[in-house]
């Protein structure tokens, strides 16, 4: 599978009517990603290493532009629950930038790979506890499907590497375009090379 085949927002064409869905079945894409970079090796495990970073970047993108601007605003509290969210993505995204630079047959590389899981399993939890339950009832369903193309639009384009301190919808307009440009050029050498 290439990197183009990554799962993002609306690739499964589910209607956009959902925010809080969508952003559900992309968090089930990243465990079934990290399912399969555990189980697989070689070229195969590079392979799906890849798209589990696209994934997560272009997905914390999103959501730092859609979810955590809403949460400040509508969500009582909402402000700090931000900044906890925030924590836990700079953190996940240095762990990834981390194994980003690493070889995926480095015996080291499965061990940070479990810390990283930990990491995003525990942010997503969170996200859907304080964040996503809390967006249901804030809010009706016109602006659920709003949000939901925002995200679609967002991640379309998102940068496609982590980028560590940048966490924020200010940080992402301002900084988001030139590293997605960055990004995508290094993608598109990567597979020009043979290096998925």
């Amino acid at each position: 599978m290439s990197e183009l085949q990554t799962p993002q927002a609306g690739d499964d064409q589910a209607p956009d009517i959902d925010v809080v869905a969508l952003l559900m079945r992309q968090h089930g894409d990243i465990r079934n990603l990290f399912d399969e970079v555990e189980q697989s090796q070689g070229d195969e495990r590079r392979d799906a290493f890849r798209r589990l970073v696209r994934l997560l970047a272009v997905h914390e993108t999103a959501e730092e532009e859609v979810v955590h601007p809403f949460v400040r605003r509508a969500v009582e509290g909402g402000g700090q629950v931000v900044q906890d969210r925030l924590a836990e993505e700079k953190s996940a995204k240095e762990t990834l930038a981390a194994l980003d630079d690493m070889d995926t047959d480095d015996p080291k590389f499965t061990l940070r790979l479990r810390q990283l899981r930990t990491e995003v399993q525990e942010h997503a939890r969170a996200e859907e506890r304080y964040e996503f339950t809390h967006i249901r009832r804030s809010t009706d369903v016109t602006n659920l499907a709003a949000m939901a193309k925002a995200v679609k639009a967002a991640e379309a384009i998102a940068p496609t590497r982590p980028h560590p301190g940048v966490e924020s919808a200010a940080a992402n307009v301002v900084l988001g375009p030139v590293a997605a440009l960055m990004d995508r050029t290094k993608d598109t050498v990567r597979k020009a090379m043979g290096q998925s």
